[in-house]
């Protein structure tokens, strides 16, 4: 367990190493901001290293490397290791969805002469964070004809931002200032301003009918194809370093695209076949709730699983040999935490994680009294200590903050709700849910290297 600040005992090529992978890191965050494109990158970076998608390959054996995506939301990356896999497999699982706005299904109003775009925020945002921040829209839409289009509007250099309108100071005491930050803004309020021009026309509101004239110009969109689309509207601009030493990184989705990021490059730069299958799943909606058919209440993991299995021959295919083989199984929540935040005392210090200080573990989540955590064995803690005491690999515990405090939750417990042994690990986390998340880039490659040590075995 790390006492002190590793960056005093760095040599120059660790220190290399670690801005080199940060470097890396940034560009993906700079691109990828919604589940399905996190989905095609690790598809993308997957092929370049060799898995192939899983419905190429009829029969499987150790050192095949293949992946499993469902409905471009889940992708499955599998090394099939040495042993039997009823012995027990090793997961790490992430979650790629953040908190964001999604627009509604009939979105396109006009009100006091803007186009506004209406929104139901996704996940636990604190409203009143997007209020005055420059926002991108992103994601797709079907049209009447089934054809899909993409929109990606508000991160390149030449695109224009979108953004939802605070109040001044001057006038804002009766309708902000006296109510409680969760009321500053209602939810249904959180609408977007996207054109304010208008055109002629026969048709009452003109600056809509602009902003639809010029949809339909770029994209062959009309108001009614909104109904088959999944907008998505998330904060726009790059990654940045944080501090004058750049030791930080800010950026929108950190929770929990940075444990998707070095969990997938973990998998895709293993060398060797590994002992037991290693299998990094990054899965959608754990922000609310982990519901729907591509979160992991899902169960796809234990189709896919399945499919492994008949696919190994190992044996003659039946149930007991798949839940033995995920009984028998070991997984990492990969999933982040959060911090001490130097403005606030809301933690435990001598149990909550410190940015710099190495990759947190994670013993149990939940609230007040342990409810609806997932309690990870001493047996499993201990184990995962050693691996990384062995591997030289910096380390800190973590809570959720003080008891009564808050609390929250993780996938941790829909996995463990199979038998596989679960224990959450994941970076610490500053301003974590807000449009701009910070994290140290020492946490960020310990994070790699700890995953990376638990796909070896």
């Amino acid at each position: 367990m790390t006492k002190q600040n590793p960056w005093l005992s760095l040599n120059e090529e660790k220190k290399n190493n670690i801005l080199e992978f940060a470097q890396k890191y940034k560009k993906f965050l700079s691109t990828v901001k919604t589940e399905r494109e996190a989905t095609n990158y690790a598809i993308q970076k997957a092929k370049e290293k060799g898995f192939i998608s899983a419905c190429q390959k009829k029969e499987l054996q150790a050192g095949d490397k293949i992946f499993y995506t469902s409905r471009n939301k889940n992708i499955a990356l599998v090394f099939i290791g040495r042993e039997p896999i009823e012995n027990g497999m090793h997961f790490i699982v992430s979650h790629t969805d953040s908190p964001r706005l999604d627009a509604k299904p009939l979105p396109i109003i006009q009100e006091n002469e803007f186009t506004m775009m209406k929104t139901n925020y996704y996940g636990g945002i604190k409203k009143y964070q997007w209020l005055s921040t420059p926002l991108s829209i992103r994601g797709i839409i079907f049209l009447q004809n089934g054809e899909q289009v993409e929109i990606s509007i508000g991160d390149n250099n030449d695109d224009p931002v979108f953004v939802i309108p605070d109040i001044l100071p001057h006038l804002d005491r009766k309708v902000q200032r006296d109510k409680k930050a969760d009321d500053i803004i209602e939810g249904e309020n959180l609408r977007i301003i996207i054109g304010s021009l208008p055109i002629e026309s026969r048709d009452k509101e003109k600056v809509k009918f602009a902003t639809l004239t010029l949809l339909k110009e770029k994209y062959n969109i009309s108001e009614e194809d909104f109904v088959s689309a999944e907008i998505e509207i998330v904060p726009a601009g790059e990654a940045k370093d944080v501090g004058i030493d750049r030791a930080l990184i800010g950026a929108y989705g950190q929770d929990d695209r940075v444990c998707a990021y070095t969990s997938l490059e973990a998998i895709l730069n293993l060398e060797e076949t590994p002992n037991k299958t290693a299998i990094c799943f990054l899965v959608d909606k754990e922000e609310i709730g982990s519901t729907g058919s591509t979160g992991l209440q899902s169960r796809y993991l234990e189709y896919f699983v399945s499919d492994i299995i008949f696919k190994l021959k190992q044996k003659e295919y039946n149930n007991l040999i798949v839940h033995k083989a995920l009984w028998n199984s070991k997984s990492i929540s990969a999933d982040v935490c959060g911090a001490i935040n130097p403005l606030f005392k809301v933690h435990d210090e001598q149990n909550a994680p410190k940015l710099g200080y190495g990759i947190p573990i994670m013993k149990y989540t939940g609230h007040g009294g342990k409810i609806m955590a997932s309690d990870a064995d001493a047996e499993l803690v201990s184990y995962i200590r050693n691996l990384l005491d062995k591997n030289n690999i910096a380390w800190q515990i973590a809570t959720l903050g003080k008891v009564e405090e808050g609390g929250g939750g993780t996938v941790a417990k829909f996995l463990a709700h199979y038998g596989i042994r679960t224990i959450d690990m994941g970076p610490g986390v500053i301003s974590m849910h807000s449009p701009f998340e910070i994290t140290s880039k020492f946490d960020i490659y310990t994070s790699y290297m700890a995953y990376q040590a638990f796909f070896k075995g």
